[in-house]
């Protein structure tokens, strides 16, 4: 009893398929296999890699938005 058999893990694969779709699992996976090459590249170090300037290292992305922001002051 205190083990899982097989059919308990089918069970459970089928109604994680059916929550999910495969559709999204796949979506899921592209996206923890890239997260994970993306944490092994950063533990190498960067050593590696040319030092550039920070100026050059910025990239606008379409999602981020800049606000000003300003200091409350007390009335």
């Amino acid at each position: 009893m205190g083990s899982m058999s097989i059919w308990h893990w089918l069970i459970v694969l089928v109604v994680i398929l059916l929550v999910f779709g495969t559709k999204k699992l796949g979506n899921m996976g592209g996206d923890i296999g890239k997260a994970v090459k993306g944490f092994k590249d950063g533990v190498k170090g960067e050593e590696d890699k040319p030092a550039t300037p920070a100026a050059t290292q910025h990239v606008a992305d379409k999602t981020t938005i800049d606000v000003d922001t300003k200091e409350k002051t007390k009335l």
